[in-house]
């Protein structure tokens, strides 16, 4: 049974999209030399946080969206032996726009 993951506040969960793992000249990087994701798949969001009257502020962010965050940032975890990152709306630093 798959787990349901419902993010609080202005929390969003994201499934990190891996970079190519070979260059355009044909060179193949090993795992120890890749860099961390910086850019991944929205696939659950909170419902806002609360402003000072109470009322929840919406955020900017959709499912399925794509988007690039700071490179160490966010809390990792695995849920049904899949890699995701918790993060805060304002650690996302743009939407991809494919």
């Amino acid at each position: 049974m798959a787990t349901e993951l419902k993010p609080l506040n202005d929390r969003i969960v994201i499934k990190p999209l891996q970079q190519e793992q070979v260059l355009s000249s044909g060179i193949v990087i090993p795992d120890s030399a890749k860099e961390k994701p910086q850019q991944g798949e929205v696939i659950a969001i909170g419902p806002g946080k609360r402003d000072d009257d109470g009322n929840r502020v919406p955020l900017d962010i959709e499912m399925g969206d794509r988007i690039l965050y700071k490179k160490y940032t966010g809390q990792e975890i695995q849920i049904d032996n899949e890699d995701l990152i918790v993060l805060e709306e304002r650690e996302v630093l743009a939407k991809l726009i494919v």
